[in-house]
Formats: C-alpha cells, structure tokens, sequence
C-alpha cells in the first residue's frame, strides 16, 4: 500500500484526479476499454468535479470508459441521497459519457424490491463481459466500511455473487444494492479517498492487523496497486 497524504482536501483530490486518469490513460493506450468503479461520500463530488475539469489536457477519452458504483442506496431515482448522483451530475454528464456506458443500480421506483435491484445490476455486469475493473474507488466510513461492506453484517460474508442486496444497514437508508469482494477481487488499482479527523481511526485500522469483518476496507487490495489519498487529518493516527 501507498499513502499519499496532502494538507487539504484540495490538494488530495487534485492528485487523487491526476493519478486515476494517468491510469485511464494507461489502459487506453494498452488497448483497454477501462471498467471503472466510482463511489459516493462527502469526498465524491470535489473529485468528481477536479476529474471533470482535468480531463481535457489528459489524452483520456472518458467516453470510452465503463462507469460502475461500488454501491448505492434503494431510494428514488431523484432522491440526492442515490450515490451516483454526484458522479452523474459532477462528472459523467459534464464529460458527455453515452448512457450506455453508465452503469447504475435500479432505484425504488423502478423495481420493487432492493433484492431485484441488486439482481439486475449483476445481471448488468456479468453481459458487460468485464473480467476486471481498472480503478475502484472507495470513500471509508468512520467504522471502517466501504462500499455498503459494513463490520460484521452478513452481506459482507457473501462469497458467491457479485452483488448482493443489503438489509438493515446501520447507517441509514437501511436498504442499499453493493459490490462484493467477490468483484473487488479483480481490480487492477484501488484507491481510497478519506479526509477529517472523523477518518482518521478507521484510517488506521485499515492500515493495521485484523480481519475484514471488524473492518471491511482490510478487504479491498488493487492487484497492482493499492492507493490511500488522504488529508492530514484523516493520517493523523497513523504510526
């Protein structure tokens, strides 16, 4: 693992920008069509936005990019608690990304169960052909969770699907569709955003021994690289 620890949030998103369409780029000029994972969080839309206005001197062609959520909240399509909304509004409608390349769970009022949504976005990934996503970008809860992985809540468990319905969740809404880490799994970078000193002991955690059930970000390691953008704060209680 990397940390790449900045005074502010402004410089944290501006080299969290950077470094992820260097690995856009990368793929692109590999060949690749990059399947990326974005995520929600206070943190998204800074990012989302300096991603938006980095890109045109980067030589990545955003619209040729396969945009996916590490998870999101079973709520209306308008609702601004739905994860994507940053990523749709901030980013991926400012860039011109084809619908068909945007990737998002079905909402509330689009389906009638939290288990059918989370069923559809499996469906969707698995006719995608994706075999490995490029960049999964996580934000991290002050207890340690990514994505709607939550310590010690049976959904995290599950090891046989890619995406599973959460129930219950201990921060509200209580009903979300996640990735697994089953999907994680073939991930070729992973990067965490965290900023405020509300992070800072889950930062550590994270960083430290353990199992993924007390702490679900232990779970998530890029298989080339793995890449911790923080504040000073959210690094302040590492050793």
């Amino acid at each position: 693992m990397t940390d790449r620890i900045h005074a502010d949030v402004d410089a944290l998103v501006a080299d969290a920008a950077s470094w992820f369409l260097g690995r856009l780029a990368a793929a692109q000029a590999a060949g690749r069509v990059p399947h990326v994972v974005l995520t929600g969080g206070s943190i998204a839309a800074p990012f989302h936005r300096e991603v938006a206005r980095a890109a045109a001197g980067s030589g990545v062609d955003l619209t040729r990019v396969e945009w996916w959520w590490g998870d999101e909240r079973f709520v209306p399509a308008d609702s601004p608690e739905r994860n994507c909304r940053s990523g749709l509004d901030d980013l991926l409608h400012v860039v011109g990304a084809p619908a068909e390349r945007v990737h998002v769970a079905a909402a509330s009022d689009a389906v009638e169960t939290v288990e059918e949504s989370a069923r559809r976005y499996q469906q969707q990934l698995r006719a995608s052909g994706v075999r490995e996503f490029e960049v999964a970008l996580f934000g991290l809860g002050p207890d340690g969770h990514v994505a709607s992985l939550f310590p010690h809540h049976p959904a995290a468990a599950i090891r046989d699907a890619l995406v599973v319905p959460v129930h219950d969740s201990p921060k509200p809404p209580p009903q979300r569709v996640s990735l697994t880490y089953e999907a994680f799994a073939a991930t070729r970078a992973v990067a965490f955003l965290a900023a405020g000193e509300g992070k800072a002991e889950a930062v550590a955690a994270a960083h430290g021994e353990g199992t993924w059930e007390e702490c679900p970000a232990r779970g998530v390691r890029g298989q080339d690289e793995t890449v911790w953008f923080l504040d000073a704060a959210a690094a302040s209680a590492l050793q």
